[in-house]
């Protein structure tokens, strides 16, 4: 049997392709900017054709704030995708890529008073001492050479509701 932490992957992503709020939607369907927002790495090669945010964790604190208490926080990591058109211009690809992590980011703050993503964790990037939300962009120069495409992670904290065990 699964514990209560076990679908949080799931829950992130499905908060990040929410489309029918005030934030930013991030898929293009819904007249965002990425093909593909999903959960979990594919592993049949497929997510280098398309502009894709890939929802992951690496790993769970299960927090014990009293003696039947408990309060996991999960480290999600995002993996983003960028392919780059042929005969573009790396620059325009490159500010493409930057105005669409832009959007993922105002979706990941979450709209004014709520930072619980629809009320799917306690609160999300919002862990003090830990920072809130990083972003580390790979060398363009990498990776546009390497695979024709631009390529970040971005890593924040979600504290999940409390349960008692």
């Amino acid at each position: 049997m699964a514990d209560e932490t076990s679908d949080a992957v799931t829950r992130e992503a499905a908060w990040l392709t929410q489309s029918y709020d005030s934030l930013p939607a991030l898929l293009k369907s819904a007249g965002g900017q990425w093909d593909v927002v999903q959960a979990y790495w594919p592993g049949d090669g497929r997510a280098s054709e398309l502009s894709g945010i890939y929802v992951t964790r690496t790993r769970v604190e299960d927090d014990h704030p009293s003696a039947w208490r408990y309060r996991p926080r999960h480290a999600f990591r995002l993996k983003l995708i960028w392919p780059v058109t042929a005969g573009a211009s790396a620059e325009a690809e490159q500010q493409q890529f930057d105005d669409a992590v832009g959007d993922l980011l105002t979706r990941i703050r979450g709209p004014l008073g709520d930072k619980t993503h629809g009320g799917r964790f306690l609160s999300v990037a919002e862990v003090p001492m830990q920072g809130s939300v990083s972003v580390v962009f790979e060398d363009p120069e990498t990776t546009i050479q390497a695979a024709n495409e631009l390529r970040a992670i971005v890593t924040y904290y979600a504290d999940d509701s409390e349960f008692s065990a």
